[in-house]
């Protein structure tokens, strides 16, 4: 049979009217807006309705190719053909009424890299997988946007893992500001080969100190401004330097390279300008403070606020999912942009950084080990932990908005569904109660995000 071709707010029309039961076949264009140029690709998407209730359940996505649509056959699609297509296809089944497991793309950085879980962008695409196969995630928010997220605008919230190298000033994060972006980290791992007492730290605003040596914050933030200003001049000889070096071993200039690499480039620069860069480096970073982190510890980075997460501090991040930052500084090259924006981001940015807070606890069972706690409440998303004893249970009510789910530790099934620690899901807004439950002999800890209702 040929599918039935529609437009985006058609199909999303015909999906929803799919009577109990039946089953059918659409052929939609994606118009891929996080790729350069917008270029549209053919999709091939094959849905079925409930026995007794009616609008799509399940899914299959592939590309129309010819060879795709010629093992659609000539028959109408039935449901017991899912299972047969989507081996032939090399799809998930897709349920909009149970947990979607999630398959992260990583993104190497000159500090180490990110582990992209919701990523939609050019650099990177996540997956959607039922355990066998895998789909990109943004052809399922392009087909189901309404029973996957409620309709809501954009993309899901970006939920990804922060992986710096241990090694100092090499596995050191951008020291940059958001002017709109929210984001929350949570630590699950500091290495302690790095940081033998168990506490990393992340680099947050600035050291009242440095600042009280100052006639005002107008004076400390020339000063700032100053130190950075004479270290990114080092900066750029050293960079200049080490690009003839890649440019002799064929190594694209903007490509992530390993920090054993970065080392002996540094080793190969004139001893005189590495004791310059590592001086200058150091009055430049004592107008910043460090926040001590220890595993378990959240952090909550606020619009305006200059914060560089530092060497061997594992955390998982939850963001609004918008791509706008301003470095201020970096101890090696920035692979993405040419400049720095320090001096526009001096400008902007927040000199005082908030307090720690205790965090809300929402929930405690002393006798089942539950307890939950509000870890973060933005404008645009919430996140909230949940511990789990040994074999305890919660019920999660459903809400009609979706949520992002990543497993922490212990053996965590959803409706049944295990997602083994740093592993995520996606719950989809058609999804009904859910069951988490913690099937190991010690505690459990589950990560939850969601987004407020848009008015």
């Amino acid at each position: 049979m040929s599918p039935t071709r529609l437009e985006h707010r058609q199909l999303h029309a015909h999906l929803t009217q799919l009577r109990p039961g039946t089953a059918a076949a659409y052929e939609f264009t994606l118009v891929q807006s996080y790729l350069p140029g917008k270029p549209s690709l053919s999709l091939l998407v094959l849905a079925a309705a409930d026995a007794f209730a009616p609008g799509c359940r399940k899914l299959v996505i592939v590309e129309a190719t010819a060879a795709n649509l010629l093992a659609l056959g000539a028959s109408l699609p039935t449901p017991e053909d899912f299972e047969t297509l989507s081996h032939r296809w090399q799809s998930p089944v897709i349920d909009l009424q149970s947990p979607l497991g999630l398959t992260p793309v990583c993104i190497g950085k000159p500090w180490g890299q990110e582990i992209w879980f919701t990523g939609i962008e050019e650099r990177g695409l996540s997956g959607v997988t039922d355990g066998r196969f895998t789909v990109p995630l943004a052809w399922v928010v392009a087909v189901v946007p309404v029973p996957l997220m409620t309709g809501q605008p954009g993309n899901p919230n970006l939920l990804k893992i922060l992986d710096p190298l241990p090694e100092p000033v090499y596995g050191d994060l951008y020291f940059e500001l958001h002017e709109e972006k929210r984001e929350v980290y949570v630590v699950t791992h500091v290495d302690s080969h790095a940081w033998p007492d168990g506490r990393g730290a992340i680099r947050f605003g600035f050291d009242p100190r440095a600042r009280a040596r100052y006639a005002g914050d107008d004076v400390f933030r020339q000063g700032y401004l100053q130190a950075v200003t004479e270290y990114r001049e080092i900066r750029r000889q050293i960079d200049s330097l080490i690009d003839q070096l890649r440019e002799r071993q064929g190594i694209p200039q903007n490509a992530p390279v390993s920090s054993e690499q970065s080392k002996l480039w540094m080793a190969s620069v004139p001893a005189r300008l590495r004791d310059v860069e590592s001086k200058s480096r150091e009055v430049m970073n004592q107008f910043t403070q460090l926040l001590p982190l220890a595993v378990g510890d959240v952090v909550q980075v606020p619009p305006l606020l200059p914060h560089s997460l530092q060497h061997g501090v594992r955390t998982v991040e939850f963001q609004s999912p918008v791509y706008e930052r301003k470095i201020l500084s970096f101890a090696q090259k920035v692979l993405t942009q040419t400049e720095w924006d320090t001096r526009e981001a001096v400008e902007l940015m927040t000199l005082d950084a908030p307090q720690p807070s205790a965090l809300t606890t929402i929930e405690a069972c002393a006798e089942s080990g539950i307890v939950r706690e509000r870890i973060a409440d933005f404008d645009d998303f919430r996140v909230e932990r949940l511990q789990l004893g040994p074999d305890a249970q919660w019920t999660k009510a459903r809400e009609g908005t979706y949520a992002l789910a990543m497993v922490v530790s212990g053996q965590i099934c959803f409706n049944g569904i295990e997602i083994k620690p740093e592993n995520a899901a996606f719950i989809p807004a058609a999804c009904g109660d859910l069951n988490i439950e913690n099937k190991a002999n010690q505690a459990g800890a589950i990560l939850l995000c969601r987004p407020r209702a848009t008015k």
